[in-house]
């Protein structure tokens, strides 16, 4: 077949030149189409369920909003992971799928199911789908300036923060977001302008009016309203009442009641003004202003190279022809097509390096330019059609697959190189041996030297080629790391073969024309120290094989002491230093450390600007709480940086500055790698330590624990834990004897509070296009202290009105400031970011010392017989640490992570009086009698893992008045065995051994053997 094709190349050698020409011209072209990104895209299949509950402390999120939500979504087709975030006010949970889920199809599952649930969540609460993207979605962000205001160092004012906020939303967000790819912009700092009615409590009362008679005022004075038509003869009118508010006057104008017959007007008893609504984040810049901004993100698997270019020309277009009123530019800090670009160029001329080298070394081995000219045409088309292939299969060009072809390069021309040489002899030999009347045609010559070297050359490519076959068969986040890489060294070789089977001796018979089969001088050169050695090794062949053997076990004993880690770190060209602070600081004073901050880092020479993301944006997709920061530190190029300023100094010399600041938690990072981390693990660190419980102070002891012994092992970076603590709340605790004594229900008062304090909308005014809520609320000077909420006034129904104080408790207590969930249990994560040391060992390291050191802590492999069960054991596994062992008397159910394998052993656990305490300590089990079986009811709520354990057995061997009347649960007969079942994705599988004790109705029980638990 070989010969055949090689046969019928050379027939049609011209058309194949021809072609050849045609697909340089098509690779070209696939070259510039080609999905170009920095970094291989590694993002699993992502929903996310995003729900504001404003008011709601982070467990009253969990339990109205996320609990609902998780337990509609567990057994979603496809779902491998369910982690969420509850913060005040904001439940977010993200949704993983495997790699084979369609995006659009999750979603549509996902949002079947909350239409499903929305009647079941608080008033006012409405669950809604993230956008269509990922966490490396973050493609470009910029700021609104002017020109020149940043060399002038100007301070922006309130009225320019509320103005420039303005023309974000509504002028340069619309403009954004017709890009194609673009899936969302997340507006960020400045104001959001609203108007204000802030209403006199003293004014309210001579007029005996409240402050929801205001907010229903102005609910029923803003609208428009039609009133048919009117027939005119021949024509006809539309009929319509246009009431809408157009300004401060409209409102101001509107009647609240009459008084004496004399009308009372809303500016008799408020003040109307342009306000802004209670913001939860901010934007600083460089350390001496505030800014407003936005962030592009790109849909979920776009291409990310074109959908910047298209998202910097419509900037330039919008800049150019001054489409933001006031002469505002849009100024990008962070593009990731600089970064693109930037691999990109490291890729293609390391090709171009090294396709000059080959040539190089073909022309000084050969001997003969025309065969290295051959040989490097094979070399520059392959890349191409390698492009062309990567289109048709959607492979993107990144760091990994263009990596790919750098290291092919090489290899591609191995088959070019044994035809064209082999020809190349062929035709010497001819010439200097055969008589001109012997002389076989140079086609026939062409023809038999490429067949005889055919079969071994296609042998030789085709066992490269399989050498990269076991990372084409890697899944997760390896495969779409690492096989991108093994498919284009794969296509490459392959396009390689059949170039140099087809293109290489059609060229050899257009090019080649013999000539002396003496080795060049480099060969003779090469060749005596080469014949020394082997004539050496001839004579001393034991010796040699001996030695060789020994080098072969040597270096075996030497690969435990090697380093692993996933990926060597890729320097970015951008830092994210990013810092947390107590969790119940305000935005004011997060934003003045946040300024000292940017200062110290812009001190740091080879640091171009810094812009920080304070707290939350307007997407509630965007978690971040007042005291965290989402901070970006451009470096300039690497050509222009000071001698000596390498990407890890300059963030050396940022940690040192920046250590001497108080209440900080810095964690040092790069923004893709950051989002990276978040994205497998929710977590924005190299290692992640996750355990899991109900207790949150336990897990708090436990993660500062790791967290101290992590501070100790060579290589970390830094450490973090989850601040789940520390956030003050005021809490009005009704008391509903006294409301009762006044005639009043828990939503009056709550209503005051809500309108009176947040301030309540109750319309929105329209300018235009534009619209802006309308609230209700007291004037800042009344509710900015305790005393001043404790004496808010509640109208009764009788007329009189009732400081707050009298109907409620008004305290200030401690309580969570967030809550992680993972598959249904809570979570608490200590993050460590390693540097100069490999990841394994630091993992292995730590894994130890937190087994000597934490107590009570054991590895999956260990047995908590072993050590006291009654701790949270954390268990380090590579980049994750996710097992969980617990199970004290009465405590919380054992768990495993079904992600890390590893066994539990249980002995000896006491028990007490009924299956509903068993289910608690023996953990995620099905109790069944042998023989046939009947399902029973779960043990009472608090007794038992929700969702967890039933009981079933023989109805007849069961105790009388088994029907968990008692509340202690449903309790089977004798001789009991644990089977597997499913909570929510997870499986634990027992095998339960005797019971020690025959009777279960009222009676303790001594002890349980509970066999090895596999995950």
């Amino acid at each position: 077949m070989l010969q055949s094709i090689i046969a019928a190349a050379l027939r049609q050698r011209l058309v194949l030149v021809v072609v050849a020409c045609v697909m340089v011209g098509f690779g070209l072209n696939a070259a510039q189409k080609l999905s170009v990104d920095a970094f291989p895209d590694v993002a699993n299949v992502q929903v996310q369920i995003a729900t504001e509950a404003a008011g709601k402390s982070p467990e009253e999120v969990e339990r109205f909003v996320t609990i609902p939500i998780e337990i509609a979504m567990t057994g979603l087709p496809g779902m491998t992971d369910m982690r969420s975030l509850n913060k005040p006010g904001l439940s977010l949970i993200t949704l993983v799928f495997t790699d084979e889920s369609d995006l659009y199809r999750e979603r549509q599952m996902v949002s079947e199911r909350l239409a499903e649930l929305r009647d079941r969540m608080p008033e006012g609460v409405t669950p809604v789908l993230g956008p269509i993207t990922n966490a490396l979605g973050e493609v470009y962000q910029y700021t609104l300036e002017l020109p020149g205001e940043v060399e002038q160092h100007h301070v922006l004012t309130r009225d320019e923060l509320i103005e420039r906020r303005t023309l974000q939303d509504w002028v340069v967000r619309p403009l954004l977001r017709g890009v194609s790819g673009v899936a969302e912009i997340n507006s960020t700092g400045g104001y959001v302008k609203q108007y204000e009615t802030l209403v006199d409590p003293q004014k309210l009362h001579y007029y005996n009016l409240t402050i929801n008679d205001v907010r229903a005022a102005l609910a029923r004075n803003n609208a428009n309203a039609g009133g048919g038509v009117l027939p005119q003869h021949a024509e006809q009118y539309l009929i319509r009442s246009v009431g809408l508010v157009r300004d401060i006057a409209d409102i101001e104008n509107i009647v609240l009641k009459e008084n004496k017959n004399t009308p009372v007007y809303v500016r008799d008893v408020a003040t109307v003004r342009i306000g802004t609504e209670v913001r939860y984040g901010a934007m600083e810049k460089n350390g001496y202003t505030e800014a407003v901004g936005g962030v592009v993100l790109m849909t979920s698997g776009g291409n990310a190279k074109q959908i910047v270019s298209r998202v910097k020309e419509r900037v330039a277009e919008i800049n150019g022809k001054h489409m933001i009123p006031g002469g505002l530019q849009l100024v990008p800090y962070y593009d990731r097509s600089q970064l693109v670009d930037a691999a990109i160029h490291t890729v293609t001329e390391v090709l171009g390096e090294g396709i000059v080298f080959v040539v190089v070394i073909l022309f000084l081995f050969l001997g003969d330019l025309r065969s290295s000219l051959i040989v490097s045409a094979n070399l520059i088309l392959t890349p191409l059609l390698t492009f062309l292939v990567m289109n048709n299969i959607h492979l993107s060009a990144n760091l990994m697959s263009l990596g790919g072809l750098a290291i092919a390069i090489g290899l591609m021309v191995d088959g070019s190189v044994v035809v064209v040489e082999n020809v190349f002899a062929r035709l010497s030999h001819n010439h200097d041996h055969v008589h001109s009347e012997e002389k076989p045609s140079k086609l026939r010559l062409v023809l038999d030297a490429t067949q005889e070297v055919a079969t071994p050359t296609l042998f030789g490519v085709t066992i490269i080629i399989l050498v990269f076959l076991p990372l084409m068969t890697l899944e997760g986040m390896e495969g779409k790391m690492f096989a991108p890489l093994a498919y284009t060294i794969a296509i490459a070789l392959g396009i390689s073969l059949v170039l140099s089977l087809t293109l290489s001796p059609i060229l050899s018979s257009y090019l080649l024309k013999g000539g002396s089969e003496n080795d060049t001088w480099l060969v003779r050169w090469l060749r005596k120290p080469y014949n020394a050695m082997l004539n050496w090794a001839l004579g001393h062949r034991k010796v040699l094989v001996a030695g060789v053997v020994l080098a072969f076990f040597g270096s075996l004993s030497l690969f435990p002491f090697l380093g692993t880690s996933f990926i060597p770190e890729m320097q970015e060209g951008t830092l994210s230093p990013n810092a947390d602070r107590v969790p119940n600081i305000s935005l004011e004073e997060s934003l003045h450390m946040e300024g000292q901050m940017q200062k110290l880092i812009m001190s740091v020479k080879g640091v171009e600007n810094v812009v920080s993301r304070v707290g939350r944006g307007e997407s509630p997709a965007d978690p971040a709480g007042p005291n965290e920061a989402d901070v970006l530190a451009s470096l300039t190029p690497f050509d222009e940086r000071p001698r000596g300023m390498s990407q890890d100094k300059i963030a050396e010399e940022i940690r040192t500055k920046l250590a001497a600041l108080p209440g900080i938690n810095l964690v040092m990072s790069q923004p893709i790698s950051d989002r990276v981390d978040e994205m497998v693990s929710g977590v924005r660190a190299d290692v992640a330590v996750m355990l899991y419980g109900d207790d949150l102070a336990l897990l708090v002891e436990k993660a500062n624990q790791i967290a101290k012994v992590a501070t100790g092992i060579q290589g970390t970076q830094d450490t973090r834990v989850d601040r789940v603590g520390g956030q003050q709340y005021l809490t009005i605790d009704i008391d509903r004897g006294a409301i009762a004594r006044y005639g009043l229900n828990a939503a009056d008062v709550n209503d005051v509070i809500e309108t009176a304090i947040a301030g309540k909308s109750a319309t929105e005014v329209y300018e235009g296009e534009r619209r802006f809520a309308s609230v209700v609320r007291l004037p800042a000077n009344l509710r900015d202290s305790l005393e001043d909420i404790r004496q808010l006034q509640v109208s009764s129904p009788d007329g009189p009105r009732v400081p707050l104080k009298d109907l409620a408790t008004v305290k200030v207590v401690e309580g969570p400031a967030l809550i992680n969930r993972n598959m249904g249990k809570r979570r608490i994560v200590v993050g460590v970011n390693v540097q100069d040391r490999d990841l394994g060992g630091y993992v292995a390291e730590l894994q130890q010392k937190v087994n000597q050191q934490v107590p009570g802590a054991a590895s999956p492999d260990d047995h908590c017989a072993d050590h006291n069960c009654g701790d949270l054991l954390p268990a380090v596994h590579s980049v994750q640490v996710s097992s969980l062992c617990r199970a004290d008397h009465y405590g919380t159910s054992v768990g495993l992570d079904r992600r890390h394998s590893g066994t539990v052993h249980l002995r000896r656990v006491s028990v007490s009086t009924g299956i509903g305490r068993l289910h608690r300590a023996v953990g995620y089990c099905r109790i069944e009698r042998r023989g046939a079986g009947e399902l029973y009811p779960q043990a009472t709520p608090g007794r038992s893992v929700a969702g967890g354990c039933h009981t079933t057995g023989d109805a007849a061997a069961l105790p009388s008045g088994d029907d968990d009347s008692d509340g202690r649960g449903a309790r089977p007969g004798p001789l009991p065995v644990c089977d597997g079942t499913w909570i929510g994705n997870s499986k634990a599988v027992g095998d339960c051994g005797d019971w020690r004790s025959g009777e279960f109705d009222g009676v303790d029980v001594d002890s349980v053997t509970c066999g090895v638990c596999h995950v």
